[in-house]
């Protein structure tokens, strides 16, 4: 039961919502300056609202370089099945800012 009670509290501040969300719908690896360049918030608040994603274990890390990267937790059970399922149904057009900033981040990556 605790694994659940983490995953809510951690889901229930709207900018961890928004970095699950933003990891769910673009399927790719985000690293904290694209999160707070997309978000617009500061890298210490990132910081800290990905480090509670960690403990709740919705999100991952790996190191490329001098880059930490996150990533969706794969899924291992049906709650965490439903919960990922539940995200994506927040339509787009909640984060239409968002998507567009961060499709131009990733655009712009060296290859």
């Amino acid at each position: 039961m605790d694994e659940h009670i983490n995953i809510f509290k951690a889901l229930s501040d709207a900018t961890r919502l928004k970095i699950v969300w933003l990891l769910t719908n673009i399927d790719e690896k985000i690293c904290v300056s694209e999160i707070v360049e997309v978000l617009d918030e500061y890298q210490y608040n990132v910081s800290r609202h990905l480090k509670i994603l960690k403990k709740a274990n919705l999100v991952e890390e790996v190191k490329e370089g001098k880059w930490v990267f996150y990533y969706l937790t794969p899924i291992k059970s049906e709650f965490r099945l439903l919960i990922q399922e539940a995200i994506k149904t927040i339509p787009e057009s909640q984060m239409n800012n968002e998507i567009h900033k961060c499709k131009i981040l990733l655009a712009e990556r060296p290859k």
